[in-house]
Parts: structure tokens; C-alpha cells; sequence
């Protein structure tokens, strides 16, 4: 007898469900959204009982991905919350989505990631480690399932895709990647426009919070660490949003000898007071950032993770050096 393989299980989990809800992580990204509307309309298609949840302070989201539309989005728990397949999306830990009744016991559970760090929290785990992305699981999936991918299911796919491997760029960018590029480029994805939402076109606060970060720049230790820094000053002088500080450490990262590009912002609101967000890139293998971010509650992929911390900022720096330099040797 054929022993079933995780795609096996979660397969027969997404055709036997009538009734799903499906989710993300907190502070959502590209790949996040991209693969949870994806699955979403792919469930709709098979005349699936489909909702999402988001909590609705994730809103607004990211400027970049002002163009998701999220018809059957819910912003609290439905009634029947109890019956319904909770589908995990790009959530490698379950505490990355704080939302108490997504971690009452009892709940049927399918996760679907690509983190390799997951810690397997679901009734049914479909953990691909070496996918690009969690978009890249849900398109495979979907060919299993029959569905078909429409213009707007591409582009969703193709956003979360572009995003995780840095348009391409990324260690994580394989053969299958671009294959997956392809196709849905064969599918209507328009890549130039996608690009032009994704990274250009954006407010010109952005350009201001930039030149802010990149005036703190200290480059340490012969550039092992290039770090920025963001405070809540600068996000009041630019009127800038938090989410603005999205790709400000890809900055840092393309700067010749850096090993490790940092970007250490205060975040907003009196209920959040002394509290910093870490976000990390690595430029290569020899230091996986995703270890680090775990010294501090947080996690990612090798290449690019962050966490939040109430640590000083000379304190963390300190910290962070050490933790680099113990990788390097």
C-alpha cells in the first residue's frame, strides 16, 4: 500500500471540506496574501464554503498591495467557526497569528508553509521547505485539484512568487520558480505591472522615510552588519505609515561586503512605547538570519526574518553583532 504523503493529506483535507476559513500570519506579506486569496477563489471554484480572516488591524495594508480585493474577508470569528477547516497559510509558528480563538484547542487544522523552521502546529502539516514560496504550494495544489487559474488567481500567485524570492534574486529562485513564472505568465499575469504596483508608483512619504534611514546607516564591523535605524520621529515628520518601512532594508543589504543589512524601527502607539522591529536580510548562505530572529521570539527564512524586541537600541545592536560574528566565526 502506497504510504500517503503530506500533499496526499492535505488534498484529501481541502476535497473532503465543505466549510473552511482560511488565514495568514500577522504583519502580512506579499506571499502571505497572495496565497490566501489565491486558495480562497480556488476553493470558491470548487463550490467550497470559503472565508478569510484577517484581524482588521491589519488594515491598511502595505501600499504595494493596495490592489488585493478581499471579497469574503472576516474581521471576527463566524459562528460556526467549530465546523469549518482552519487553513493556515505562510504561518510558520501559530503564535505569528495572536488571535485567541485561532488557538483555542479542538480546532481541525491544516497548515500549509514553505518556512523551514515550522513547527508543525496542524491536524495536517503540508511543510515544503524547499518551495520558493507558499504561493508556489497552493499552485501545485490547485493542479491537483483541477481548478483553473484565472487572470486574477495569477496574479495573486504571481505577486507572492515575485515578492519571497526577491524578484528573483533570492537563493530560493529554482527552476520550478521560474516554470511557475511561466505558466502563469501563460495565464494573464502582466509581469511590468505587477512590478510597477509591487515597487514603483509608491507615495513620496516613502522617499522622505528612505533618506531618513539611510542618513542613521552605520556599517560595522568591516560591513559584516550594515544597519539603519527609524524612529517614531521620523515617521511623524514624513507622515509616514508603518508599513512605508516596507523595503528599506533591501537598501542596506545591496551594499558591497555586507554579510547581514538590518533595519531597526520604533514602533507606534502609546500601547506599544520602548518597542522595536527587527527586520533582517542576508546576502548569502554564511549567515542565516532566521537563527537569529529565534534568539529574539521571531523567525523567517535564512535569508530574511525579523522579530520585535523591547531591548535598547544600543543593547540590540551590541547583541546583534555578536550574533553574526558567532555564524562568521
Amino acid at each position: 500500500m502506497r504510504v500517503l504523503t503530506e500533499q496526499d493529506q492535505a488534498l484529501a483535507e481541502l476535497r473532503q471540506a465543505d466549510k473552511l476559513l482560511l488565514t495568514t500570519h500577522e504583519n502580512p506579506d506579499g506571499d502571505a496574501l497572495g496565497s490566501l486569496v489565491s486558495m480562497h477563489w480556488i476553493l470558491e471554484q470548487l463550490g467550497k464554503d470559503s472565508v478569510m480572516f484577517m484581524s482588521p488591524d491589519e488594515f491598511p495594508l502595505p501600499w504595494e498591495y493596495r490592489g488585493f480585493t478581499f471579497d469574503g474577508l472576516v474581521g471576527a470569528p463566524p459562528n460556526d467557526v467549530a465546523e469549518r477547516t482552519i487553513v493556515f497559510l505562510d504561518c510558520g509558528n501559530i503564535d505569528r497569528m495572536p488571535v485567541d480563538f485561532l488557538q483555542a484547542e479542538g480546532l481541525h487544522i491544516l497548515n500549509i508553509d514553505h518556512h523551514h523552521d515550522n513547527t508543525r502546529f496542524g491536524t495536517v502539516n503540508l511543510v515544503v521547505p524547499e518551495a520558493s514560496c507558499t504561493a508556489e504550494i497552493v499552485w501545485r495544489l490547485s493542479k491537483e485539484l483541477g481548478a483553473e487559474i484565472t487572470p486574477p488567481i495569477a496574479d495573486a500567485l504571481y505577486t507572492g512568487l515575485v515578492t519571497d524570492t526577491g524578484k528573483f534574486m533570492y537563493e530560493n529562485t529554482s527552476p520550478e520558480a521560474h516554470r511557475m513564472a511561466a505558466e502563469l505568465i501563460e495565464a494573464g499575469v502582466e509581469p511590468h505591472h505587477v512590478f510597477r504596483r509591487l515597487y514603483e508608483d509608491l507615495p513620496f512619504r516613502r522617499l522622505e522615510l528612505l533618506q531618513r534611514a539611510l542618513a542613521s546607516v552605520e556599517r560595522l564591523d568591516d560591513g559584516a552588519l550594515t544597519v539603519a535605524h527609524l524612529t517614531k520621529d521620523d515617521f511623524k515628520q514624513t507622515g509616514a505609515l508603518e508599513t512605508d518601512a516596507e523595503g528599506v532594508v533591501d537598501h542596506m543589504r545591496a551594499v558591497e561586503g555586507t554579510r547581514v543589512a538590518g533595519l531597526v524601527r520604533e514602533l507606534l502607539g502609546e500601547d506599544r512605547e520602548g518597542m522595536r522591529k527587527v527586520s533582517l536580510r542576508a546576502t548569502d548562505a554564511s549567515v542565516d538570519v532566521s537563527r537569529i530572529a529565534r534568539e529574539f521570539g521571531g523567525g523567517g527564512h535564512p535569508q530574511a526574518a525579523g522579530f520585535s524586541t523591547s531591548t535598547p537600541y544600543r543593547e540590540l545592536i551590541d547583541r546583534l553583532r555578536d550574533l553574526v560574528d558567532e555564524q562568521l566565526g
